[in-house]
């Protein structure tokens, strides 16, 4: 069964997006779902660790924007929680679904949530908020649709120091696509205070806050590039001609954490805030 705030089948249909985030990034994070989840479905301890701070009961609502493959929904809805999931990629929706047929899973764009005014009563976002062209609009938007009082979870990278992927990311970042003309500054999230912040100008109410490191963790190095060209659809960014050449550059560059017996072991440091709509 279907759970759906407005009734019927309408969960099942995609719901058009305003030209923002989802317009530039749905098509690239969707360009190899598979490849993606091979890293999402390793963030149960952020996931955890969030859920250990929130009093997450059976039957209550939880909405994940950017729920991607849907790792952090298949997890509250073991939890007895009902399952609400949005992303920008048509791909990446199809495949949580076929993981969590149960869920209301929708395409959408975070900076114009296609639900009703306090309708959860948790909303999460696990790196996916600060991909909004505005990230405040998108934090209002997850206040508008929480319940008054309900949790929201604000979920951004740690000190570049901090995350063994920055050795990927200075080979990819070239071909990433550049925030709009328009788009407002981006602040570096995890300095203390800068997400309290802007959750506070979202008109959340700022709550605790907290790092946490774990390891991504892959047995070789194919597995390691098919992993490393799936986030933000970089295999399709530097194009069928380049991709084998900076694959193997990616993963020449992550070398130094191989370990003895051949599998790769990335840390990296997150930054998270518990805020109240």
């Amino acid at each position: 069964m279907l759970h759906s705030l407005d009734g019927g089948e309408e969960s099942r249909t995609e719901i058009a997006s305003t030209p923002g985030s989802a317009e530039r990034w749905g098509p690239l994070w969707g360009a190899r779902p598979d490849d993606w989840a091979l890293t999402e479905d390793q963030q149960l301890p952020t996931y955890e660790a969030a859920l250990q701070r929130i009093d997450l009961q059976p039957g209550q609502r939880v909405l994940d924007v950017g729920c991607g493959a849907g790792a952090f929904l298949r997890l509250v809805s073991e939890r007895g929680a009902v399952a609400f999931g949005l992303d920008a990629s048509k791909a990446l929706i199809e495949l949580a679904r076929e993981r969590l047929p149960e869920a209301d899973l929708r395409v959408g764009d975070m900076e114009a949530l296609p639900y009703e005014d306090d309708s959860f009563d948790l909303v999460t976002g696990f790196n996916s908020f600060f991909f909004a062209n505005d990230i405040v609009a998108a934090l209002r938007e997850a206040r508008r649709v929480a319940k008054p009082a309900a949790s929201v979870v604000i979920q951004v990278w740690g000190p570049y120091e901090r995350r063994d992927f920055e050795a990927m990311m200075k080979i990819a970042h070239p071909y990433l696509p550049p925030r709009p003309a328009d788009a407002p500054p981006e602040p570096e999230f995890w300095r203390p205070g800068v997400l309290e912040a802007v959750a506070a100008q979202a008109g959340l109410e700022p709550g605790e806050a907290f790092d946490i490191t774990w390891s991504y963790e892959y047995p070789g190095p194919d597995t390691l590039g098919r992993a490393m060209m799936a986030p933000a659809g970089i295999a399709t960014l530097v194009g069928p001609e380049r991709e084998a050449e900076v694959r193997a550059a990616i993963v020449e560059e992550l070398a130094p954490f191989r370990t003895k017996e051949g599998s790769y072991r990335l840390q990296n440091e997150f930054r998270c805030l518990i805020a109240r709509a």
